[in-house]
């Protein structure tokens, strides 16, 4: 597979936060700072790897002790509050605001950056890639409020969509329900797409792309992923393309040939279950402190934030293209209850060429050379 090489004499300075320009942080707080982030980080991808085996566990097991009225009650809770993932969940706007997700920010750090605006008279369907292993870039900047989605955004809620299957998960599903998370299923979209002011995140490539996923790699599954484009139409949604420059880098995979025993056994996991077993690594189970950047930047603005805003006196691209998420202008959609197939081509389409558009304006501010090429299959 083709990869994009880092482009030239770029530094490795990474942004942060301007208020460290302000005064300089003493070595113990910035000790601290530093082992406060990597628990964030470590807590968040155990949460990400075992939470809801975890309490799934424990509650069959309590079945069978002393405290078994636990799970009873919390089962009966269960049935009786099933439906509500796919009516809108339970957002909570505390646990959005933890400051833990200010401290995962700042590891990478993630970088939300405004291109356009988006009114929030109206409902958005956001096309996220690439998946990447864990979803960086779209879970940091759409599920917390640490890189400033409200305040970039006001009035907007975002919601980003998974399997539906995890909402099945007793308390992992209170917990993403929690951070706006619903199913990416038909009623939960519907539900939020017929009321305007949701933006519903979908990340197309699904589990599928992640395991291709490499550093240096800009290889999205799209061109017949056109479910999402169908769901704007049904309810008049702008459709909205999302690229996360270097989602990519922050894991390291061993990627099994397609065609091999490997490869079949992975497909055959995912076809099943509904996730990729991808085999990969970081720093140790930690991902990479790769800048991730959800960007939105407004005609005419770049993403290096002016000089003296970050660490080192301004933001310089890295030396390889991390994680950066672009968030691209809006494509109006007209209301069609019953779509047909060629307006749902053509708005794929149009879909397609923005998020190419996209990808080209900002691939050199994101650290990548000018020759590399977005590859949609």
């Amino acid at each position: 597979m083709r990869r994009c090489p880092a482009g030239p004499g770029l530094g490795s300075v990474l942004p942060a936060r301007a208020e460290w320009s302000q005064a300089p942080p003493s070595r113990m707080t910035g000790a601290l700072k530093k082992h406060l982030e990597l628990l964030s980080v470590f807590q968040w991808v155990m949460t990400f790897l075992f939470f809801g085996a975890f309490f799934t566990s424990l509650l069959f097991y309590l079945l069978f002790t002393r405290l078994w009225a636990v799970s009873v009650l919390y089962f009966v809770w269960w049935v009786l509050d099933r439906d509500t993932p796919e009516r809108g969940g339970r957002r909570s706007d505390w646990m959005r605001r933890w400051r833990v997700w200010q401290h995962l920010t700042d590891y990478y750090p993630v970088k939300l950056v405004k291109t356009a605006a988006l009114p929030p008279d109206r409902s958005y369907v956001l096309g996220c890639h690439p998946h990447g292993i864990m979803c960086v870039g779209a879970a940091a900047a759409f599920c917390t409020e640490g890189p400033g989605f409200s305040r970039l955004f006001p009035g907007l809620r975002p919601s980003l969509a998974l399997l539906a299957g995890l909402f099945r998960l007793p308390l992992y599903r209170e917990y993403m329900m929690g951070f706006g998370m619903c199913p990416v299923s038909r009623p939960s979209l519907d539900f939020l797409l017929a009321r305007p002011g949701n933006a519903v995140v979908i990340v197309v490539g699904g589990a599928a792309e992640s395991l291709d996923c490499a550093p240096g790699q800009h290889r999205i599954i799209l061109q017949r992923r056109s479910g999402f484009v169908r769901q704007a139409l049904q309810h008049g949604a702008a459709l909205v393309p999302v690229y996360s420059f270097g989602e990519n880098e922050v894991f390291r995979q061993l990627i099994f040939p397609p065609g091999s025993r490997l490869r079949h056994l992975q497909l055959r996991f995912k076809d099943v279950t509904g996730f990729a077993p991808c085999l990969f690594w970081g720093r140790g189970p930690l991902p990479f402190p790769s800048p991730v950047t959800v960007v939105g930047e407004e005609p005419g603005e770049g993403l290096v934030p002016a000089p003296g805003t970050g660490r080192g006196g301004g933001f310089q691209p890295p030396a390889n293209p991390h994680p950066l998420s672009t968030v691209g202008s809006p494509i109006p959609v007209p209301h069609r209850p019953r779509p047909t197939r060629a307006e749902v081509a053509h708005y794929h389409g149009l879909y397609v060429e923005q998020l190419r558009q996209l990808f080209d304006r900002h691939k050199v501010s994101c650290g990548l050379p000018a020759s590399c090429q977005l590859s949609v299959v």
